[in-house]
């Protein structure tokens, strides 16, 4: 799914991340809000959306979604096969600890391909999820307060934007004129 190979090497469903705003250039930030696909191959990025998905008690989606990156670029046929058992028994079965929300549909053909597993078998549950995230979870990540300070902060104590010191309106010829009430 449009990331670059080799691009979470660094980030895992299993690992919990100890990454915090303040160690994120916000500049780097800055570029996760021109496509969700940008955040997606950024490490730091991966991270601290997973960050923001806990606080919304979500992060199953994000997880699922690396798992099955991984997944694809298994090449012994035993360990593709105990991997898709666990992706299935954490993310796909009715009651997994870490359920995502799919189509029963969805899943009944996941059920059918576990009898001999495939690097494809999860691609359809894996689209609906990056999907949701895509429209659903990133649009409101760009808005939190995680991402918000990221891409505010340049120095101790400083935002990136400079504060305005005065208001000013345009009136009907296009003329700027002190906004007196904003002062």
């Amino acid at each position: 799914f449009l990331t670059k190979s080799g691009s979470h090497e660094n980030v895992s469903p299993h690992k919990k991340t100890n990454t915090t705003p303040k160690n994120i250039p916000a500049e780097e930030a800055l570029q996760w809000s021109d496509s969700f696909e940008d955040l997606l191959q950024h490490t730091d990025g991966v991270e601290t959306f997973t960050q923001f998905l806990r606080t919304e008690f979500s992060e199953e989606n994000i997880e699922f979604w690396l798992a099955c990156e991984e997944y694809k670029t298994i090449d012994s046929e035993t360990k593709l096969r105990s991997k898709a058992k666990y992706i299935y028994t954490v993310f796909i079965e009715s009651e997994a600890p870490k359920e995502v929300n799919i189509d029963c549909n969805t899943k009944k053909a996941i059920m059918k391909n576990m009898e001999q597993p495939t690097r494809s078998c999860f691609d359809a549950a894996q689209m609906k999820v990056y999907s949701l995230m895509k429209k659903d979870s990133y649009p409101r990540f760009l808005h939190s307060d995680i991402y918000l300070r990221l891409t505010r902060r340049k120095g101790p104590g400083t935002t990136m934007f400079r504060r305005r010191s005065r208001s000013c309106v345009f009136n009907e010829r296009g003329e700027a004129t002190a906004e007196h009430s904003a002062w």
